[in-house]
């Protein structure tokens, strides 16, 4: 997550750009304390090691898009909220949102209760965004909100300040929804997508905390993308070991710092202040800075800010570059 190329090799989740989740969010309601906003970022309009643009259709139809909650502290899914895109002959794509509560919410959302149906992607400038009860979605392409020196990063972490992601998009699924339907005061958030195959559906990505994926390699990667939260303790000696590398910690403590990592999910308290690491996450936490302090165990910034093209207002993101206008 956050790579925005997150699959074997730092390519896509297999093979297709749109599978790829980039960040997942969740933060109260500006002005709105009753309600939560909950964004899913998948599919980044560039690689980051290729000038070429991905594909212009937002969203793999078919493919399953979830946002897992859990409400008791188990890393258990007891809510899902997932989403299935389908294509017209026109290209113009409509989302299915499906909730699926208990124990089903751990299976796979293709089957639940659909809360809206037919709702339009966006993939101009103008956010389309549709409004069922107390619920409010939005899906389609945004200006990318994650911000970092990344060819910084790739020159041996010498940081100039230059945000690779200015200027390029990413296709959002956004969730404003009350409280209430939470049901708890404190929730752990994780999100994935899912591919269709002829063996049954296959989970290409997941996540919650941002860059996590830099601490895998290889097969442990693929285990990780594949694997669910519950059962990231595998992953804590994979993670110390890359630890004690980067930052020199002992083996004790790259265990300690490993296991505050894991399991990848996302705190969630909707009636607090949202901040990263200890609440959710909102669109101008300097995860990055964050990240890299932890994973070189010193201070460290990359010298890059939030972008300036929020929006006050549902979506919150800021409309896509006209870069896309060329893919």
């Amino acid at each position: 997550m956050s790579h925005h190329a997150s699959g074997p090799n730092f390519g896509f989740p297999r093979g297709d750009a749109r599978l790829d989740m980039t960040d997942l969010y969740a933060f109260p309601k500006p002005g709105d304390p009753g309600k939560s906003i909950l964004i899913l970022n998948v599919h980044p309009s560039f690689r980051l090691d290729s000038p070429e643009p991905t594909t212009k259709e937002p969203f793999a139809p078919g493919a399953l898009y979830e946002i897992k909650i859990d409400t008791n502290g188990d890393a258990i899914p007891d809510i899902c909220y997932s989403v299935q895109f389908a294509s017209a002959e026109d290209k113009q794509q409509t989302a299915t949102v499906r909730r699926i509560q208990g124990a089903r919410a751990a299976g796979f959302g293709d089957d639940g209760e659909v809360v809206v149906q037919g709702a339009r992607v966006s993939v101009g400038r103008e956010a389309l965004v549709t409004e069922v009860g107390d619920f409010c979605f939005f899906f389609g392409w945004r200006s990318d909100p994650f911000f970092f020196d990344a060819m910084g990063n790739f020159n041996q972490m010498q940081f100039t300040g230059d945000d690779f992601f200015k200027l390029k998009n990413v296709c959002s699924i956004v969730l404003e929804l009350p409280n209430s339907e939470l049901r708890s005061n404190e929730v752990g958030i994780w999100a994935r997508t899912l591919d269709k195959t002829g063996e049954g559906w296959v989970q290409a990505d997941r996540g919650a905390r941002p860059l996590q994926t830099v601490f895998l390699v290889g097969e442990e990667r693929e285990a990780y993308l594949g694997g669910e939260p519950a059962n990231d303790d595998r992953f804590i000696g994979v993670f110390a070991h890359e630890l004690e590398h980067s930052g020199g910690y002992s083996p004790e403590d790259a265990k300690v710092v490993a296991r505050k990592l894991l399991p990848d999910i996302l705190s969630y308290y909707p009636y607090e202040p949202a901040r990263f690491p200890h609440n959710g996450r909102t669109l101008t936490d300097d995860v990055v800075d964050l990240f890299f302090s932890i994973y070189a165990n010193r201070n460290v910034t990359d010298k890059v800010g939030p972008h300036g093209d929020l929006l006050n207002e549902f979506p919150y993101l800021g409309p896509p570059h006209d870069a896309l206008q060329q893919l």
